[in-house]
């Protein structure tokens, strides 16, 4: 690869780092051809974007982009592959499913709305974050449920007191 190759991969790797706010680090090391195919279609469907990258290149670019990574370089050795999505939990989502039935990846680290997640240890509680959406719908849904319940006292007690006045009226007849 030329320098002006590299430059150049560093500078792709650099604009994909500062657009987005989800990055996963993770080691797909000694899975087959197959076997990757598999994980890569997994991520395709999860809406991540996976690719392999040099370590070297990778930290240039974490060096270069305005983010803080704290110590996400650290775990640039052996072999790395950068997932990246728009959805905090869905890289760690295909990791948990994807070893289910594969010991790899492993995760290095995470970087998520500038929190950083450093070890394979925290890939339960990042498959466990709840996406912007999730928590949308999940404040909807309370800011709805006083008003349900307003809306449903209201039908069952106009329905009540309809059934006391035809019964009163009955008996006056």
């Amino acid at each position: 690869m030329t320098r002006e190759e590299k430059s150049q991969v560093i500078k792709d790797l650099t604009a994909q780092l500062a657009d987005t706010s989800t990055i996963y680090l993770a080691d797909i090391s000694g899975l087959d051809a197959g076997t990757t195919s598999n994980l890569r279609r997994a991520c395709f469907k999860a809406n991540v974007k996976l690719s392999v990258v040099k370590n070297t290149l990778l930290a240039k670019a974490m060096e270069a982009a305005e983010k803080d990574f704290g110590e996400l370089p650290s775990t640039l050795k052996g072999n790395t592959s950068i997932m990246i999505a728009e959805t905090g939990n869905a890289p760690a989502k295909v990791i948990k499913e994807f070893r289910k039935k594969n010991e790899k990846p492993v995760l290095k680290g995470a970087f998520i709305d500038e929190a950083i997640y450093v070890g394979d240890e925290y890939l339960e509680s990042l498959s466990n974050i709840k996406s912007k959406e999730e928590v949308i719908g999940d404040i909807i849904g309370l800011l709805q449920s006083p008003t349900k319940n307003v809306i449903s006292a209201l039908k069952s007690g106009g329905s009540k007191l309809s059934g006391i006045l035809k019964t009163l009226s009955e008996k006056e007849a």
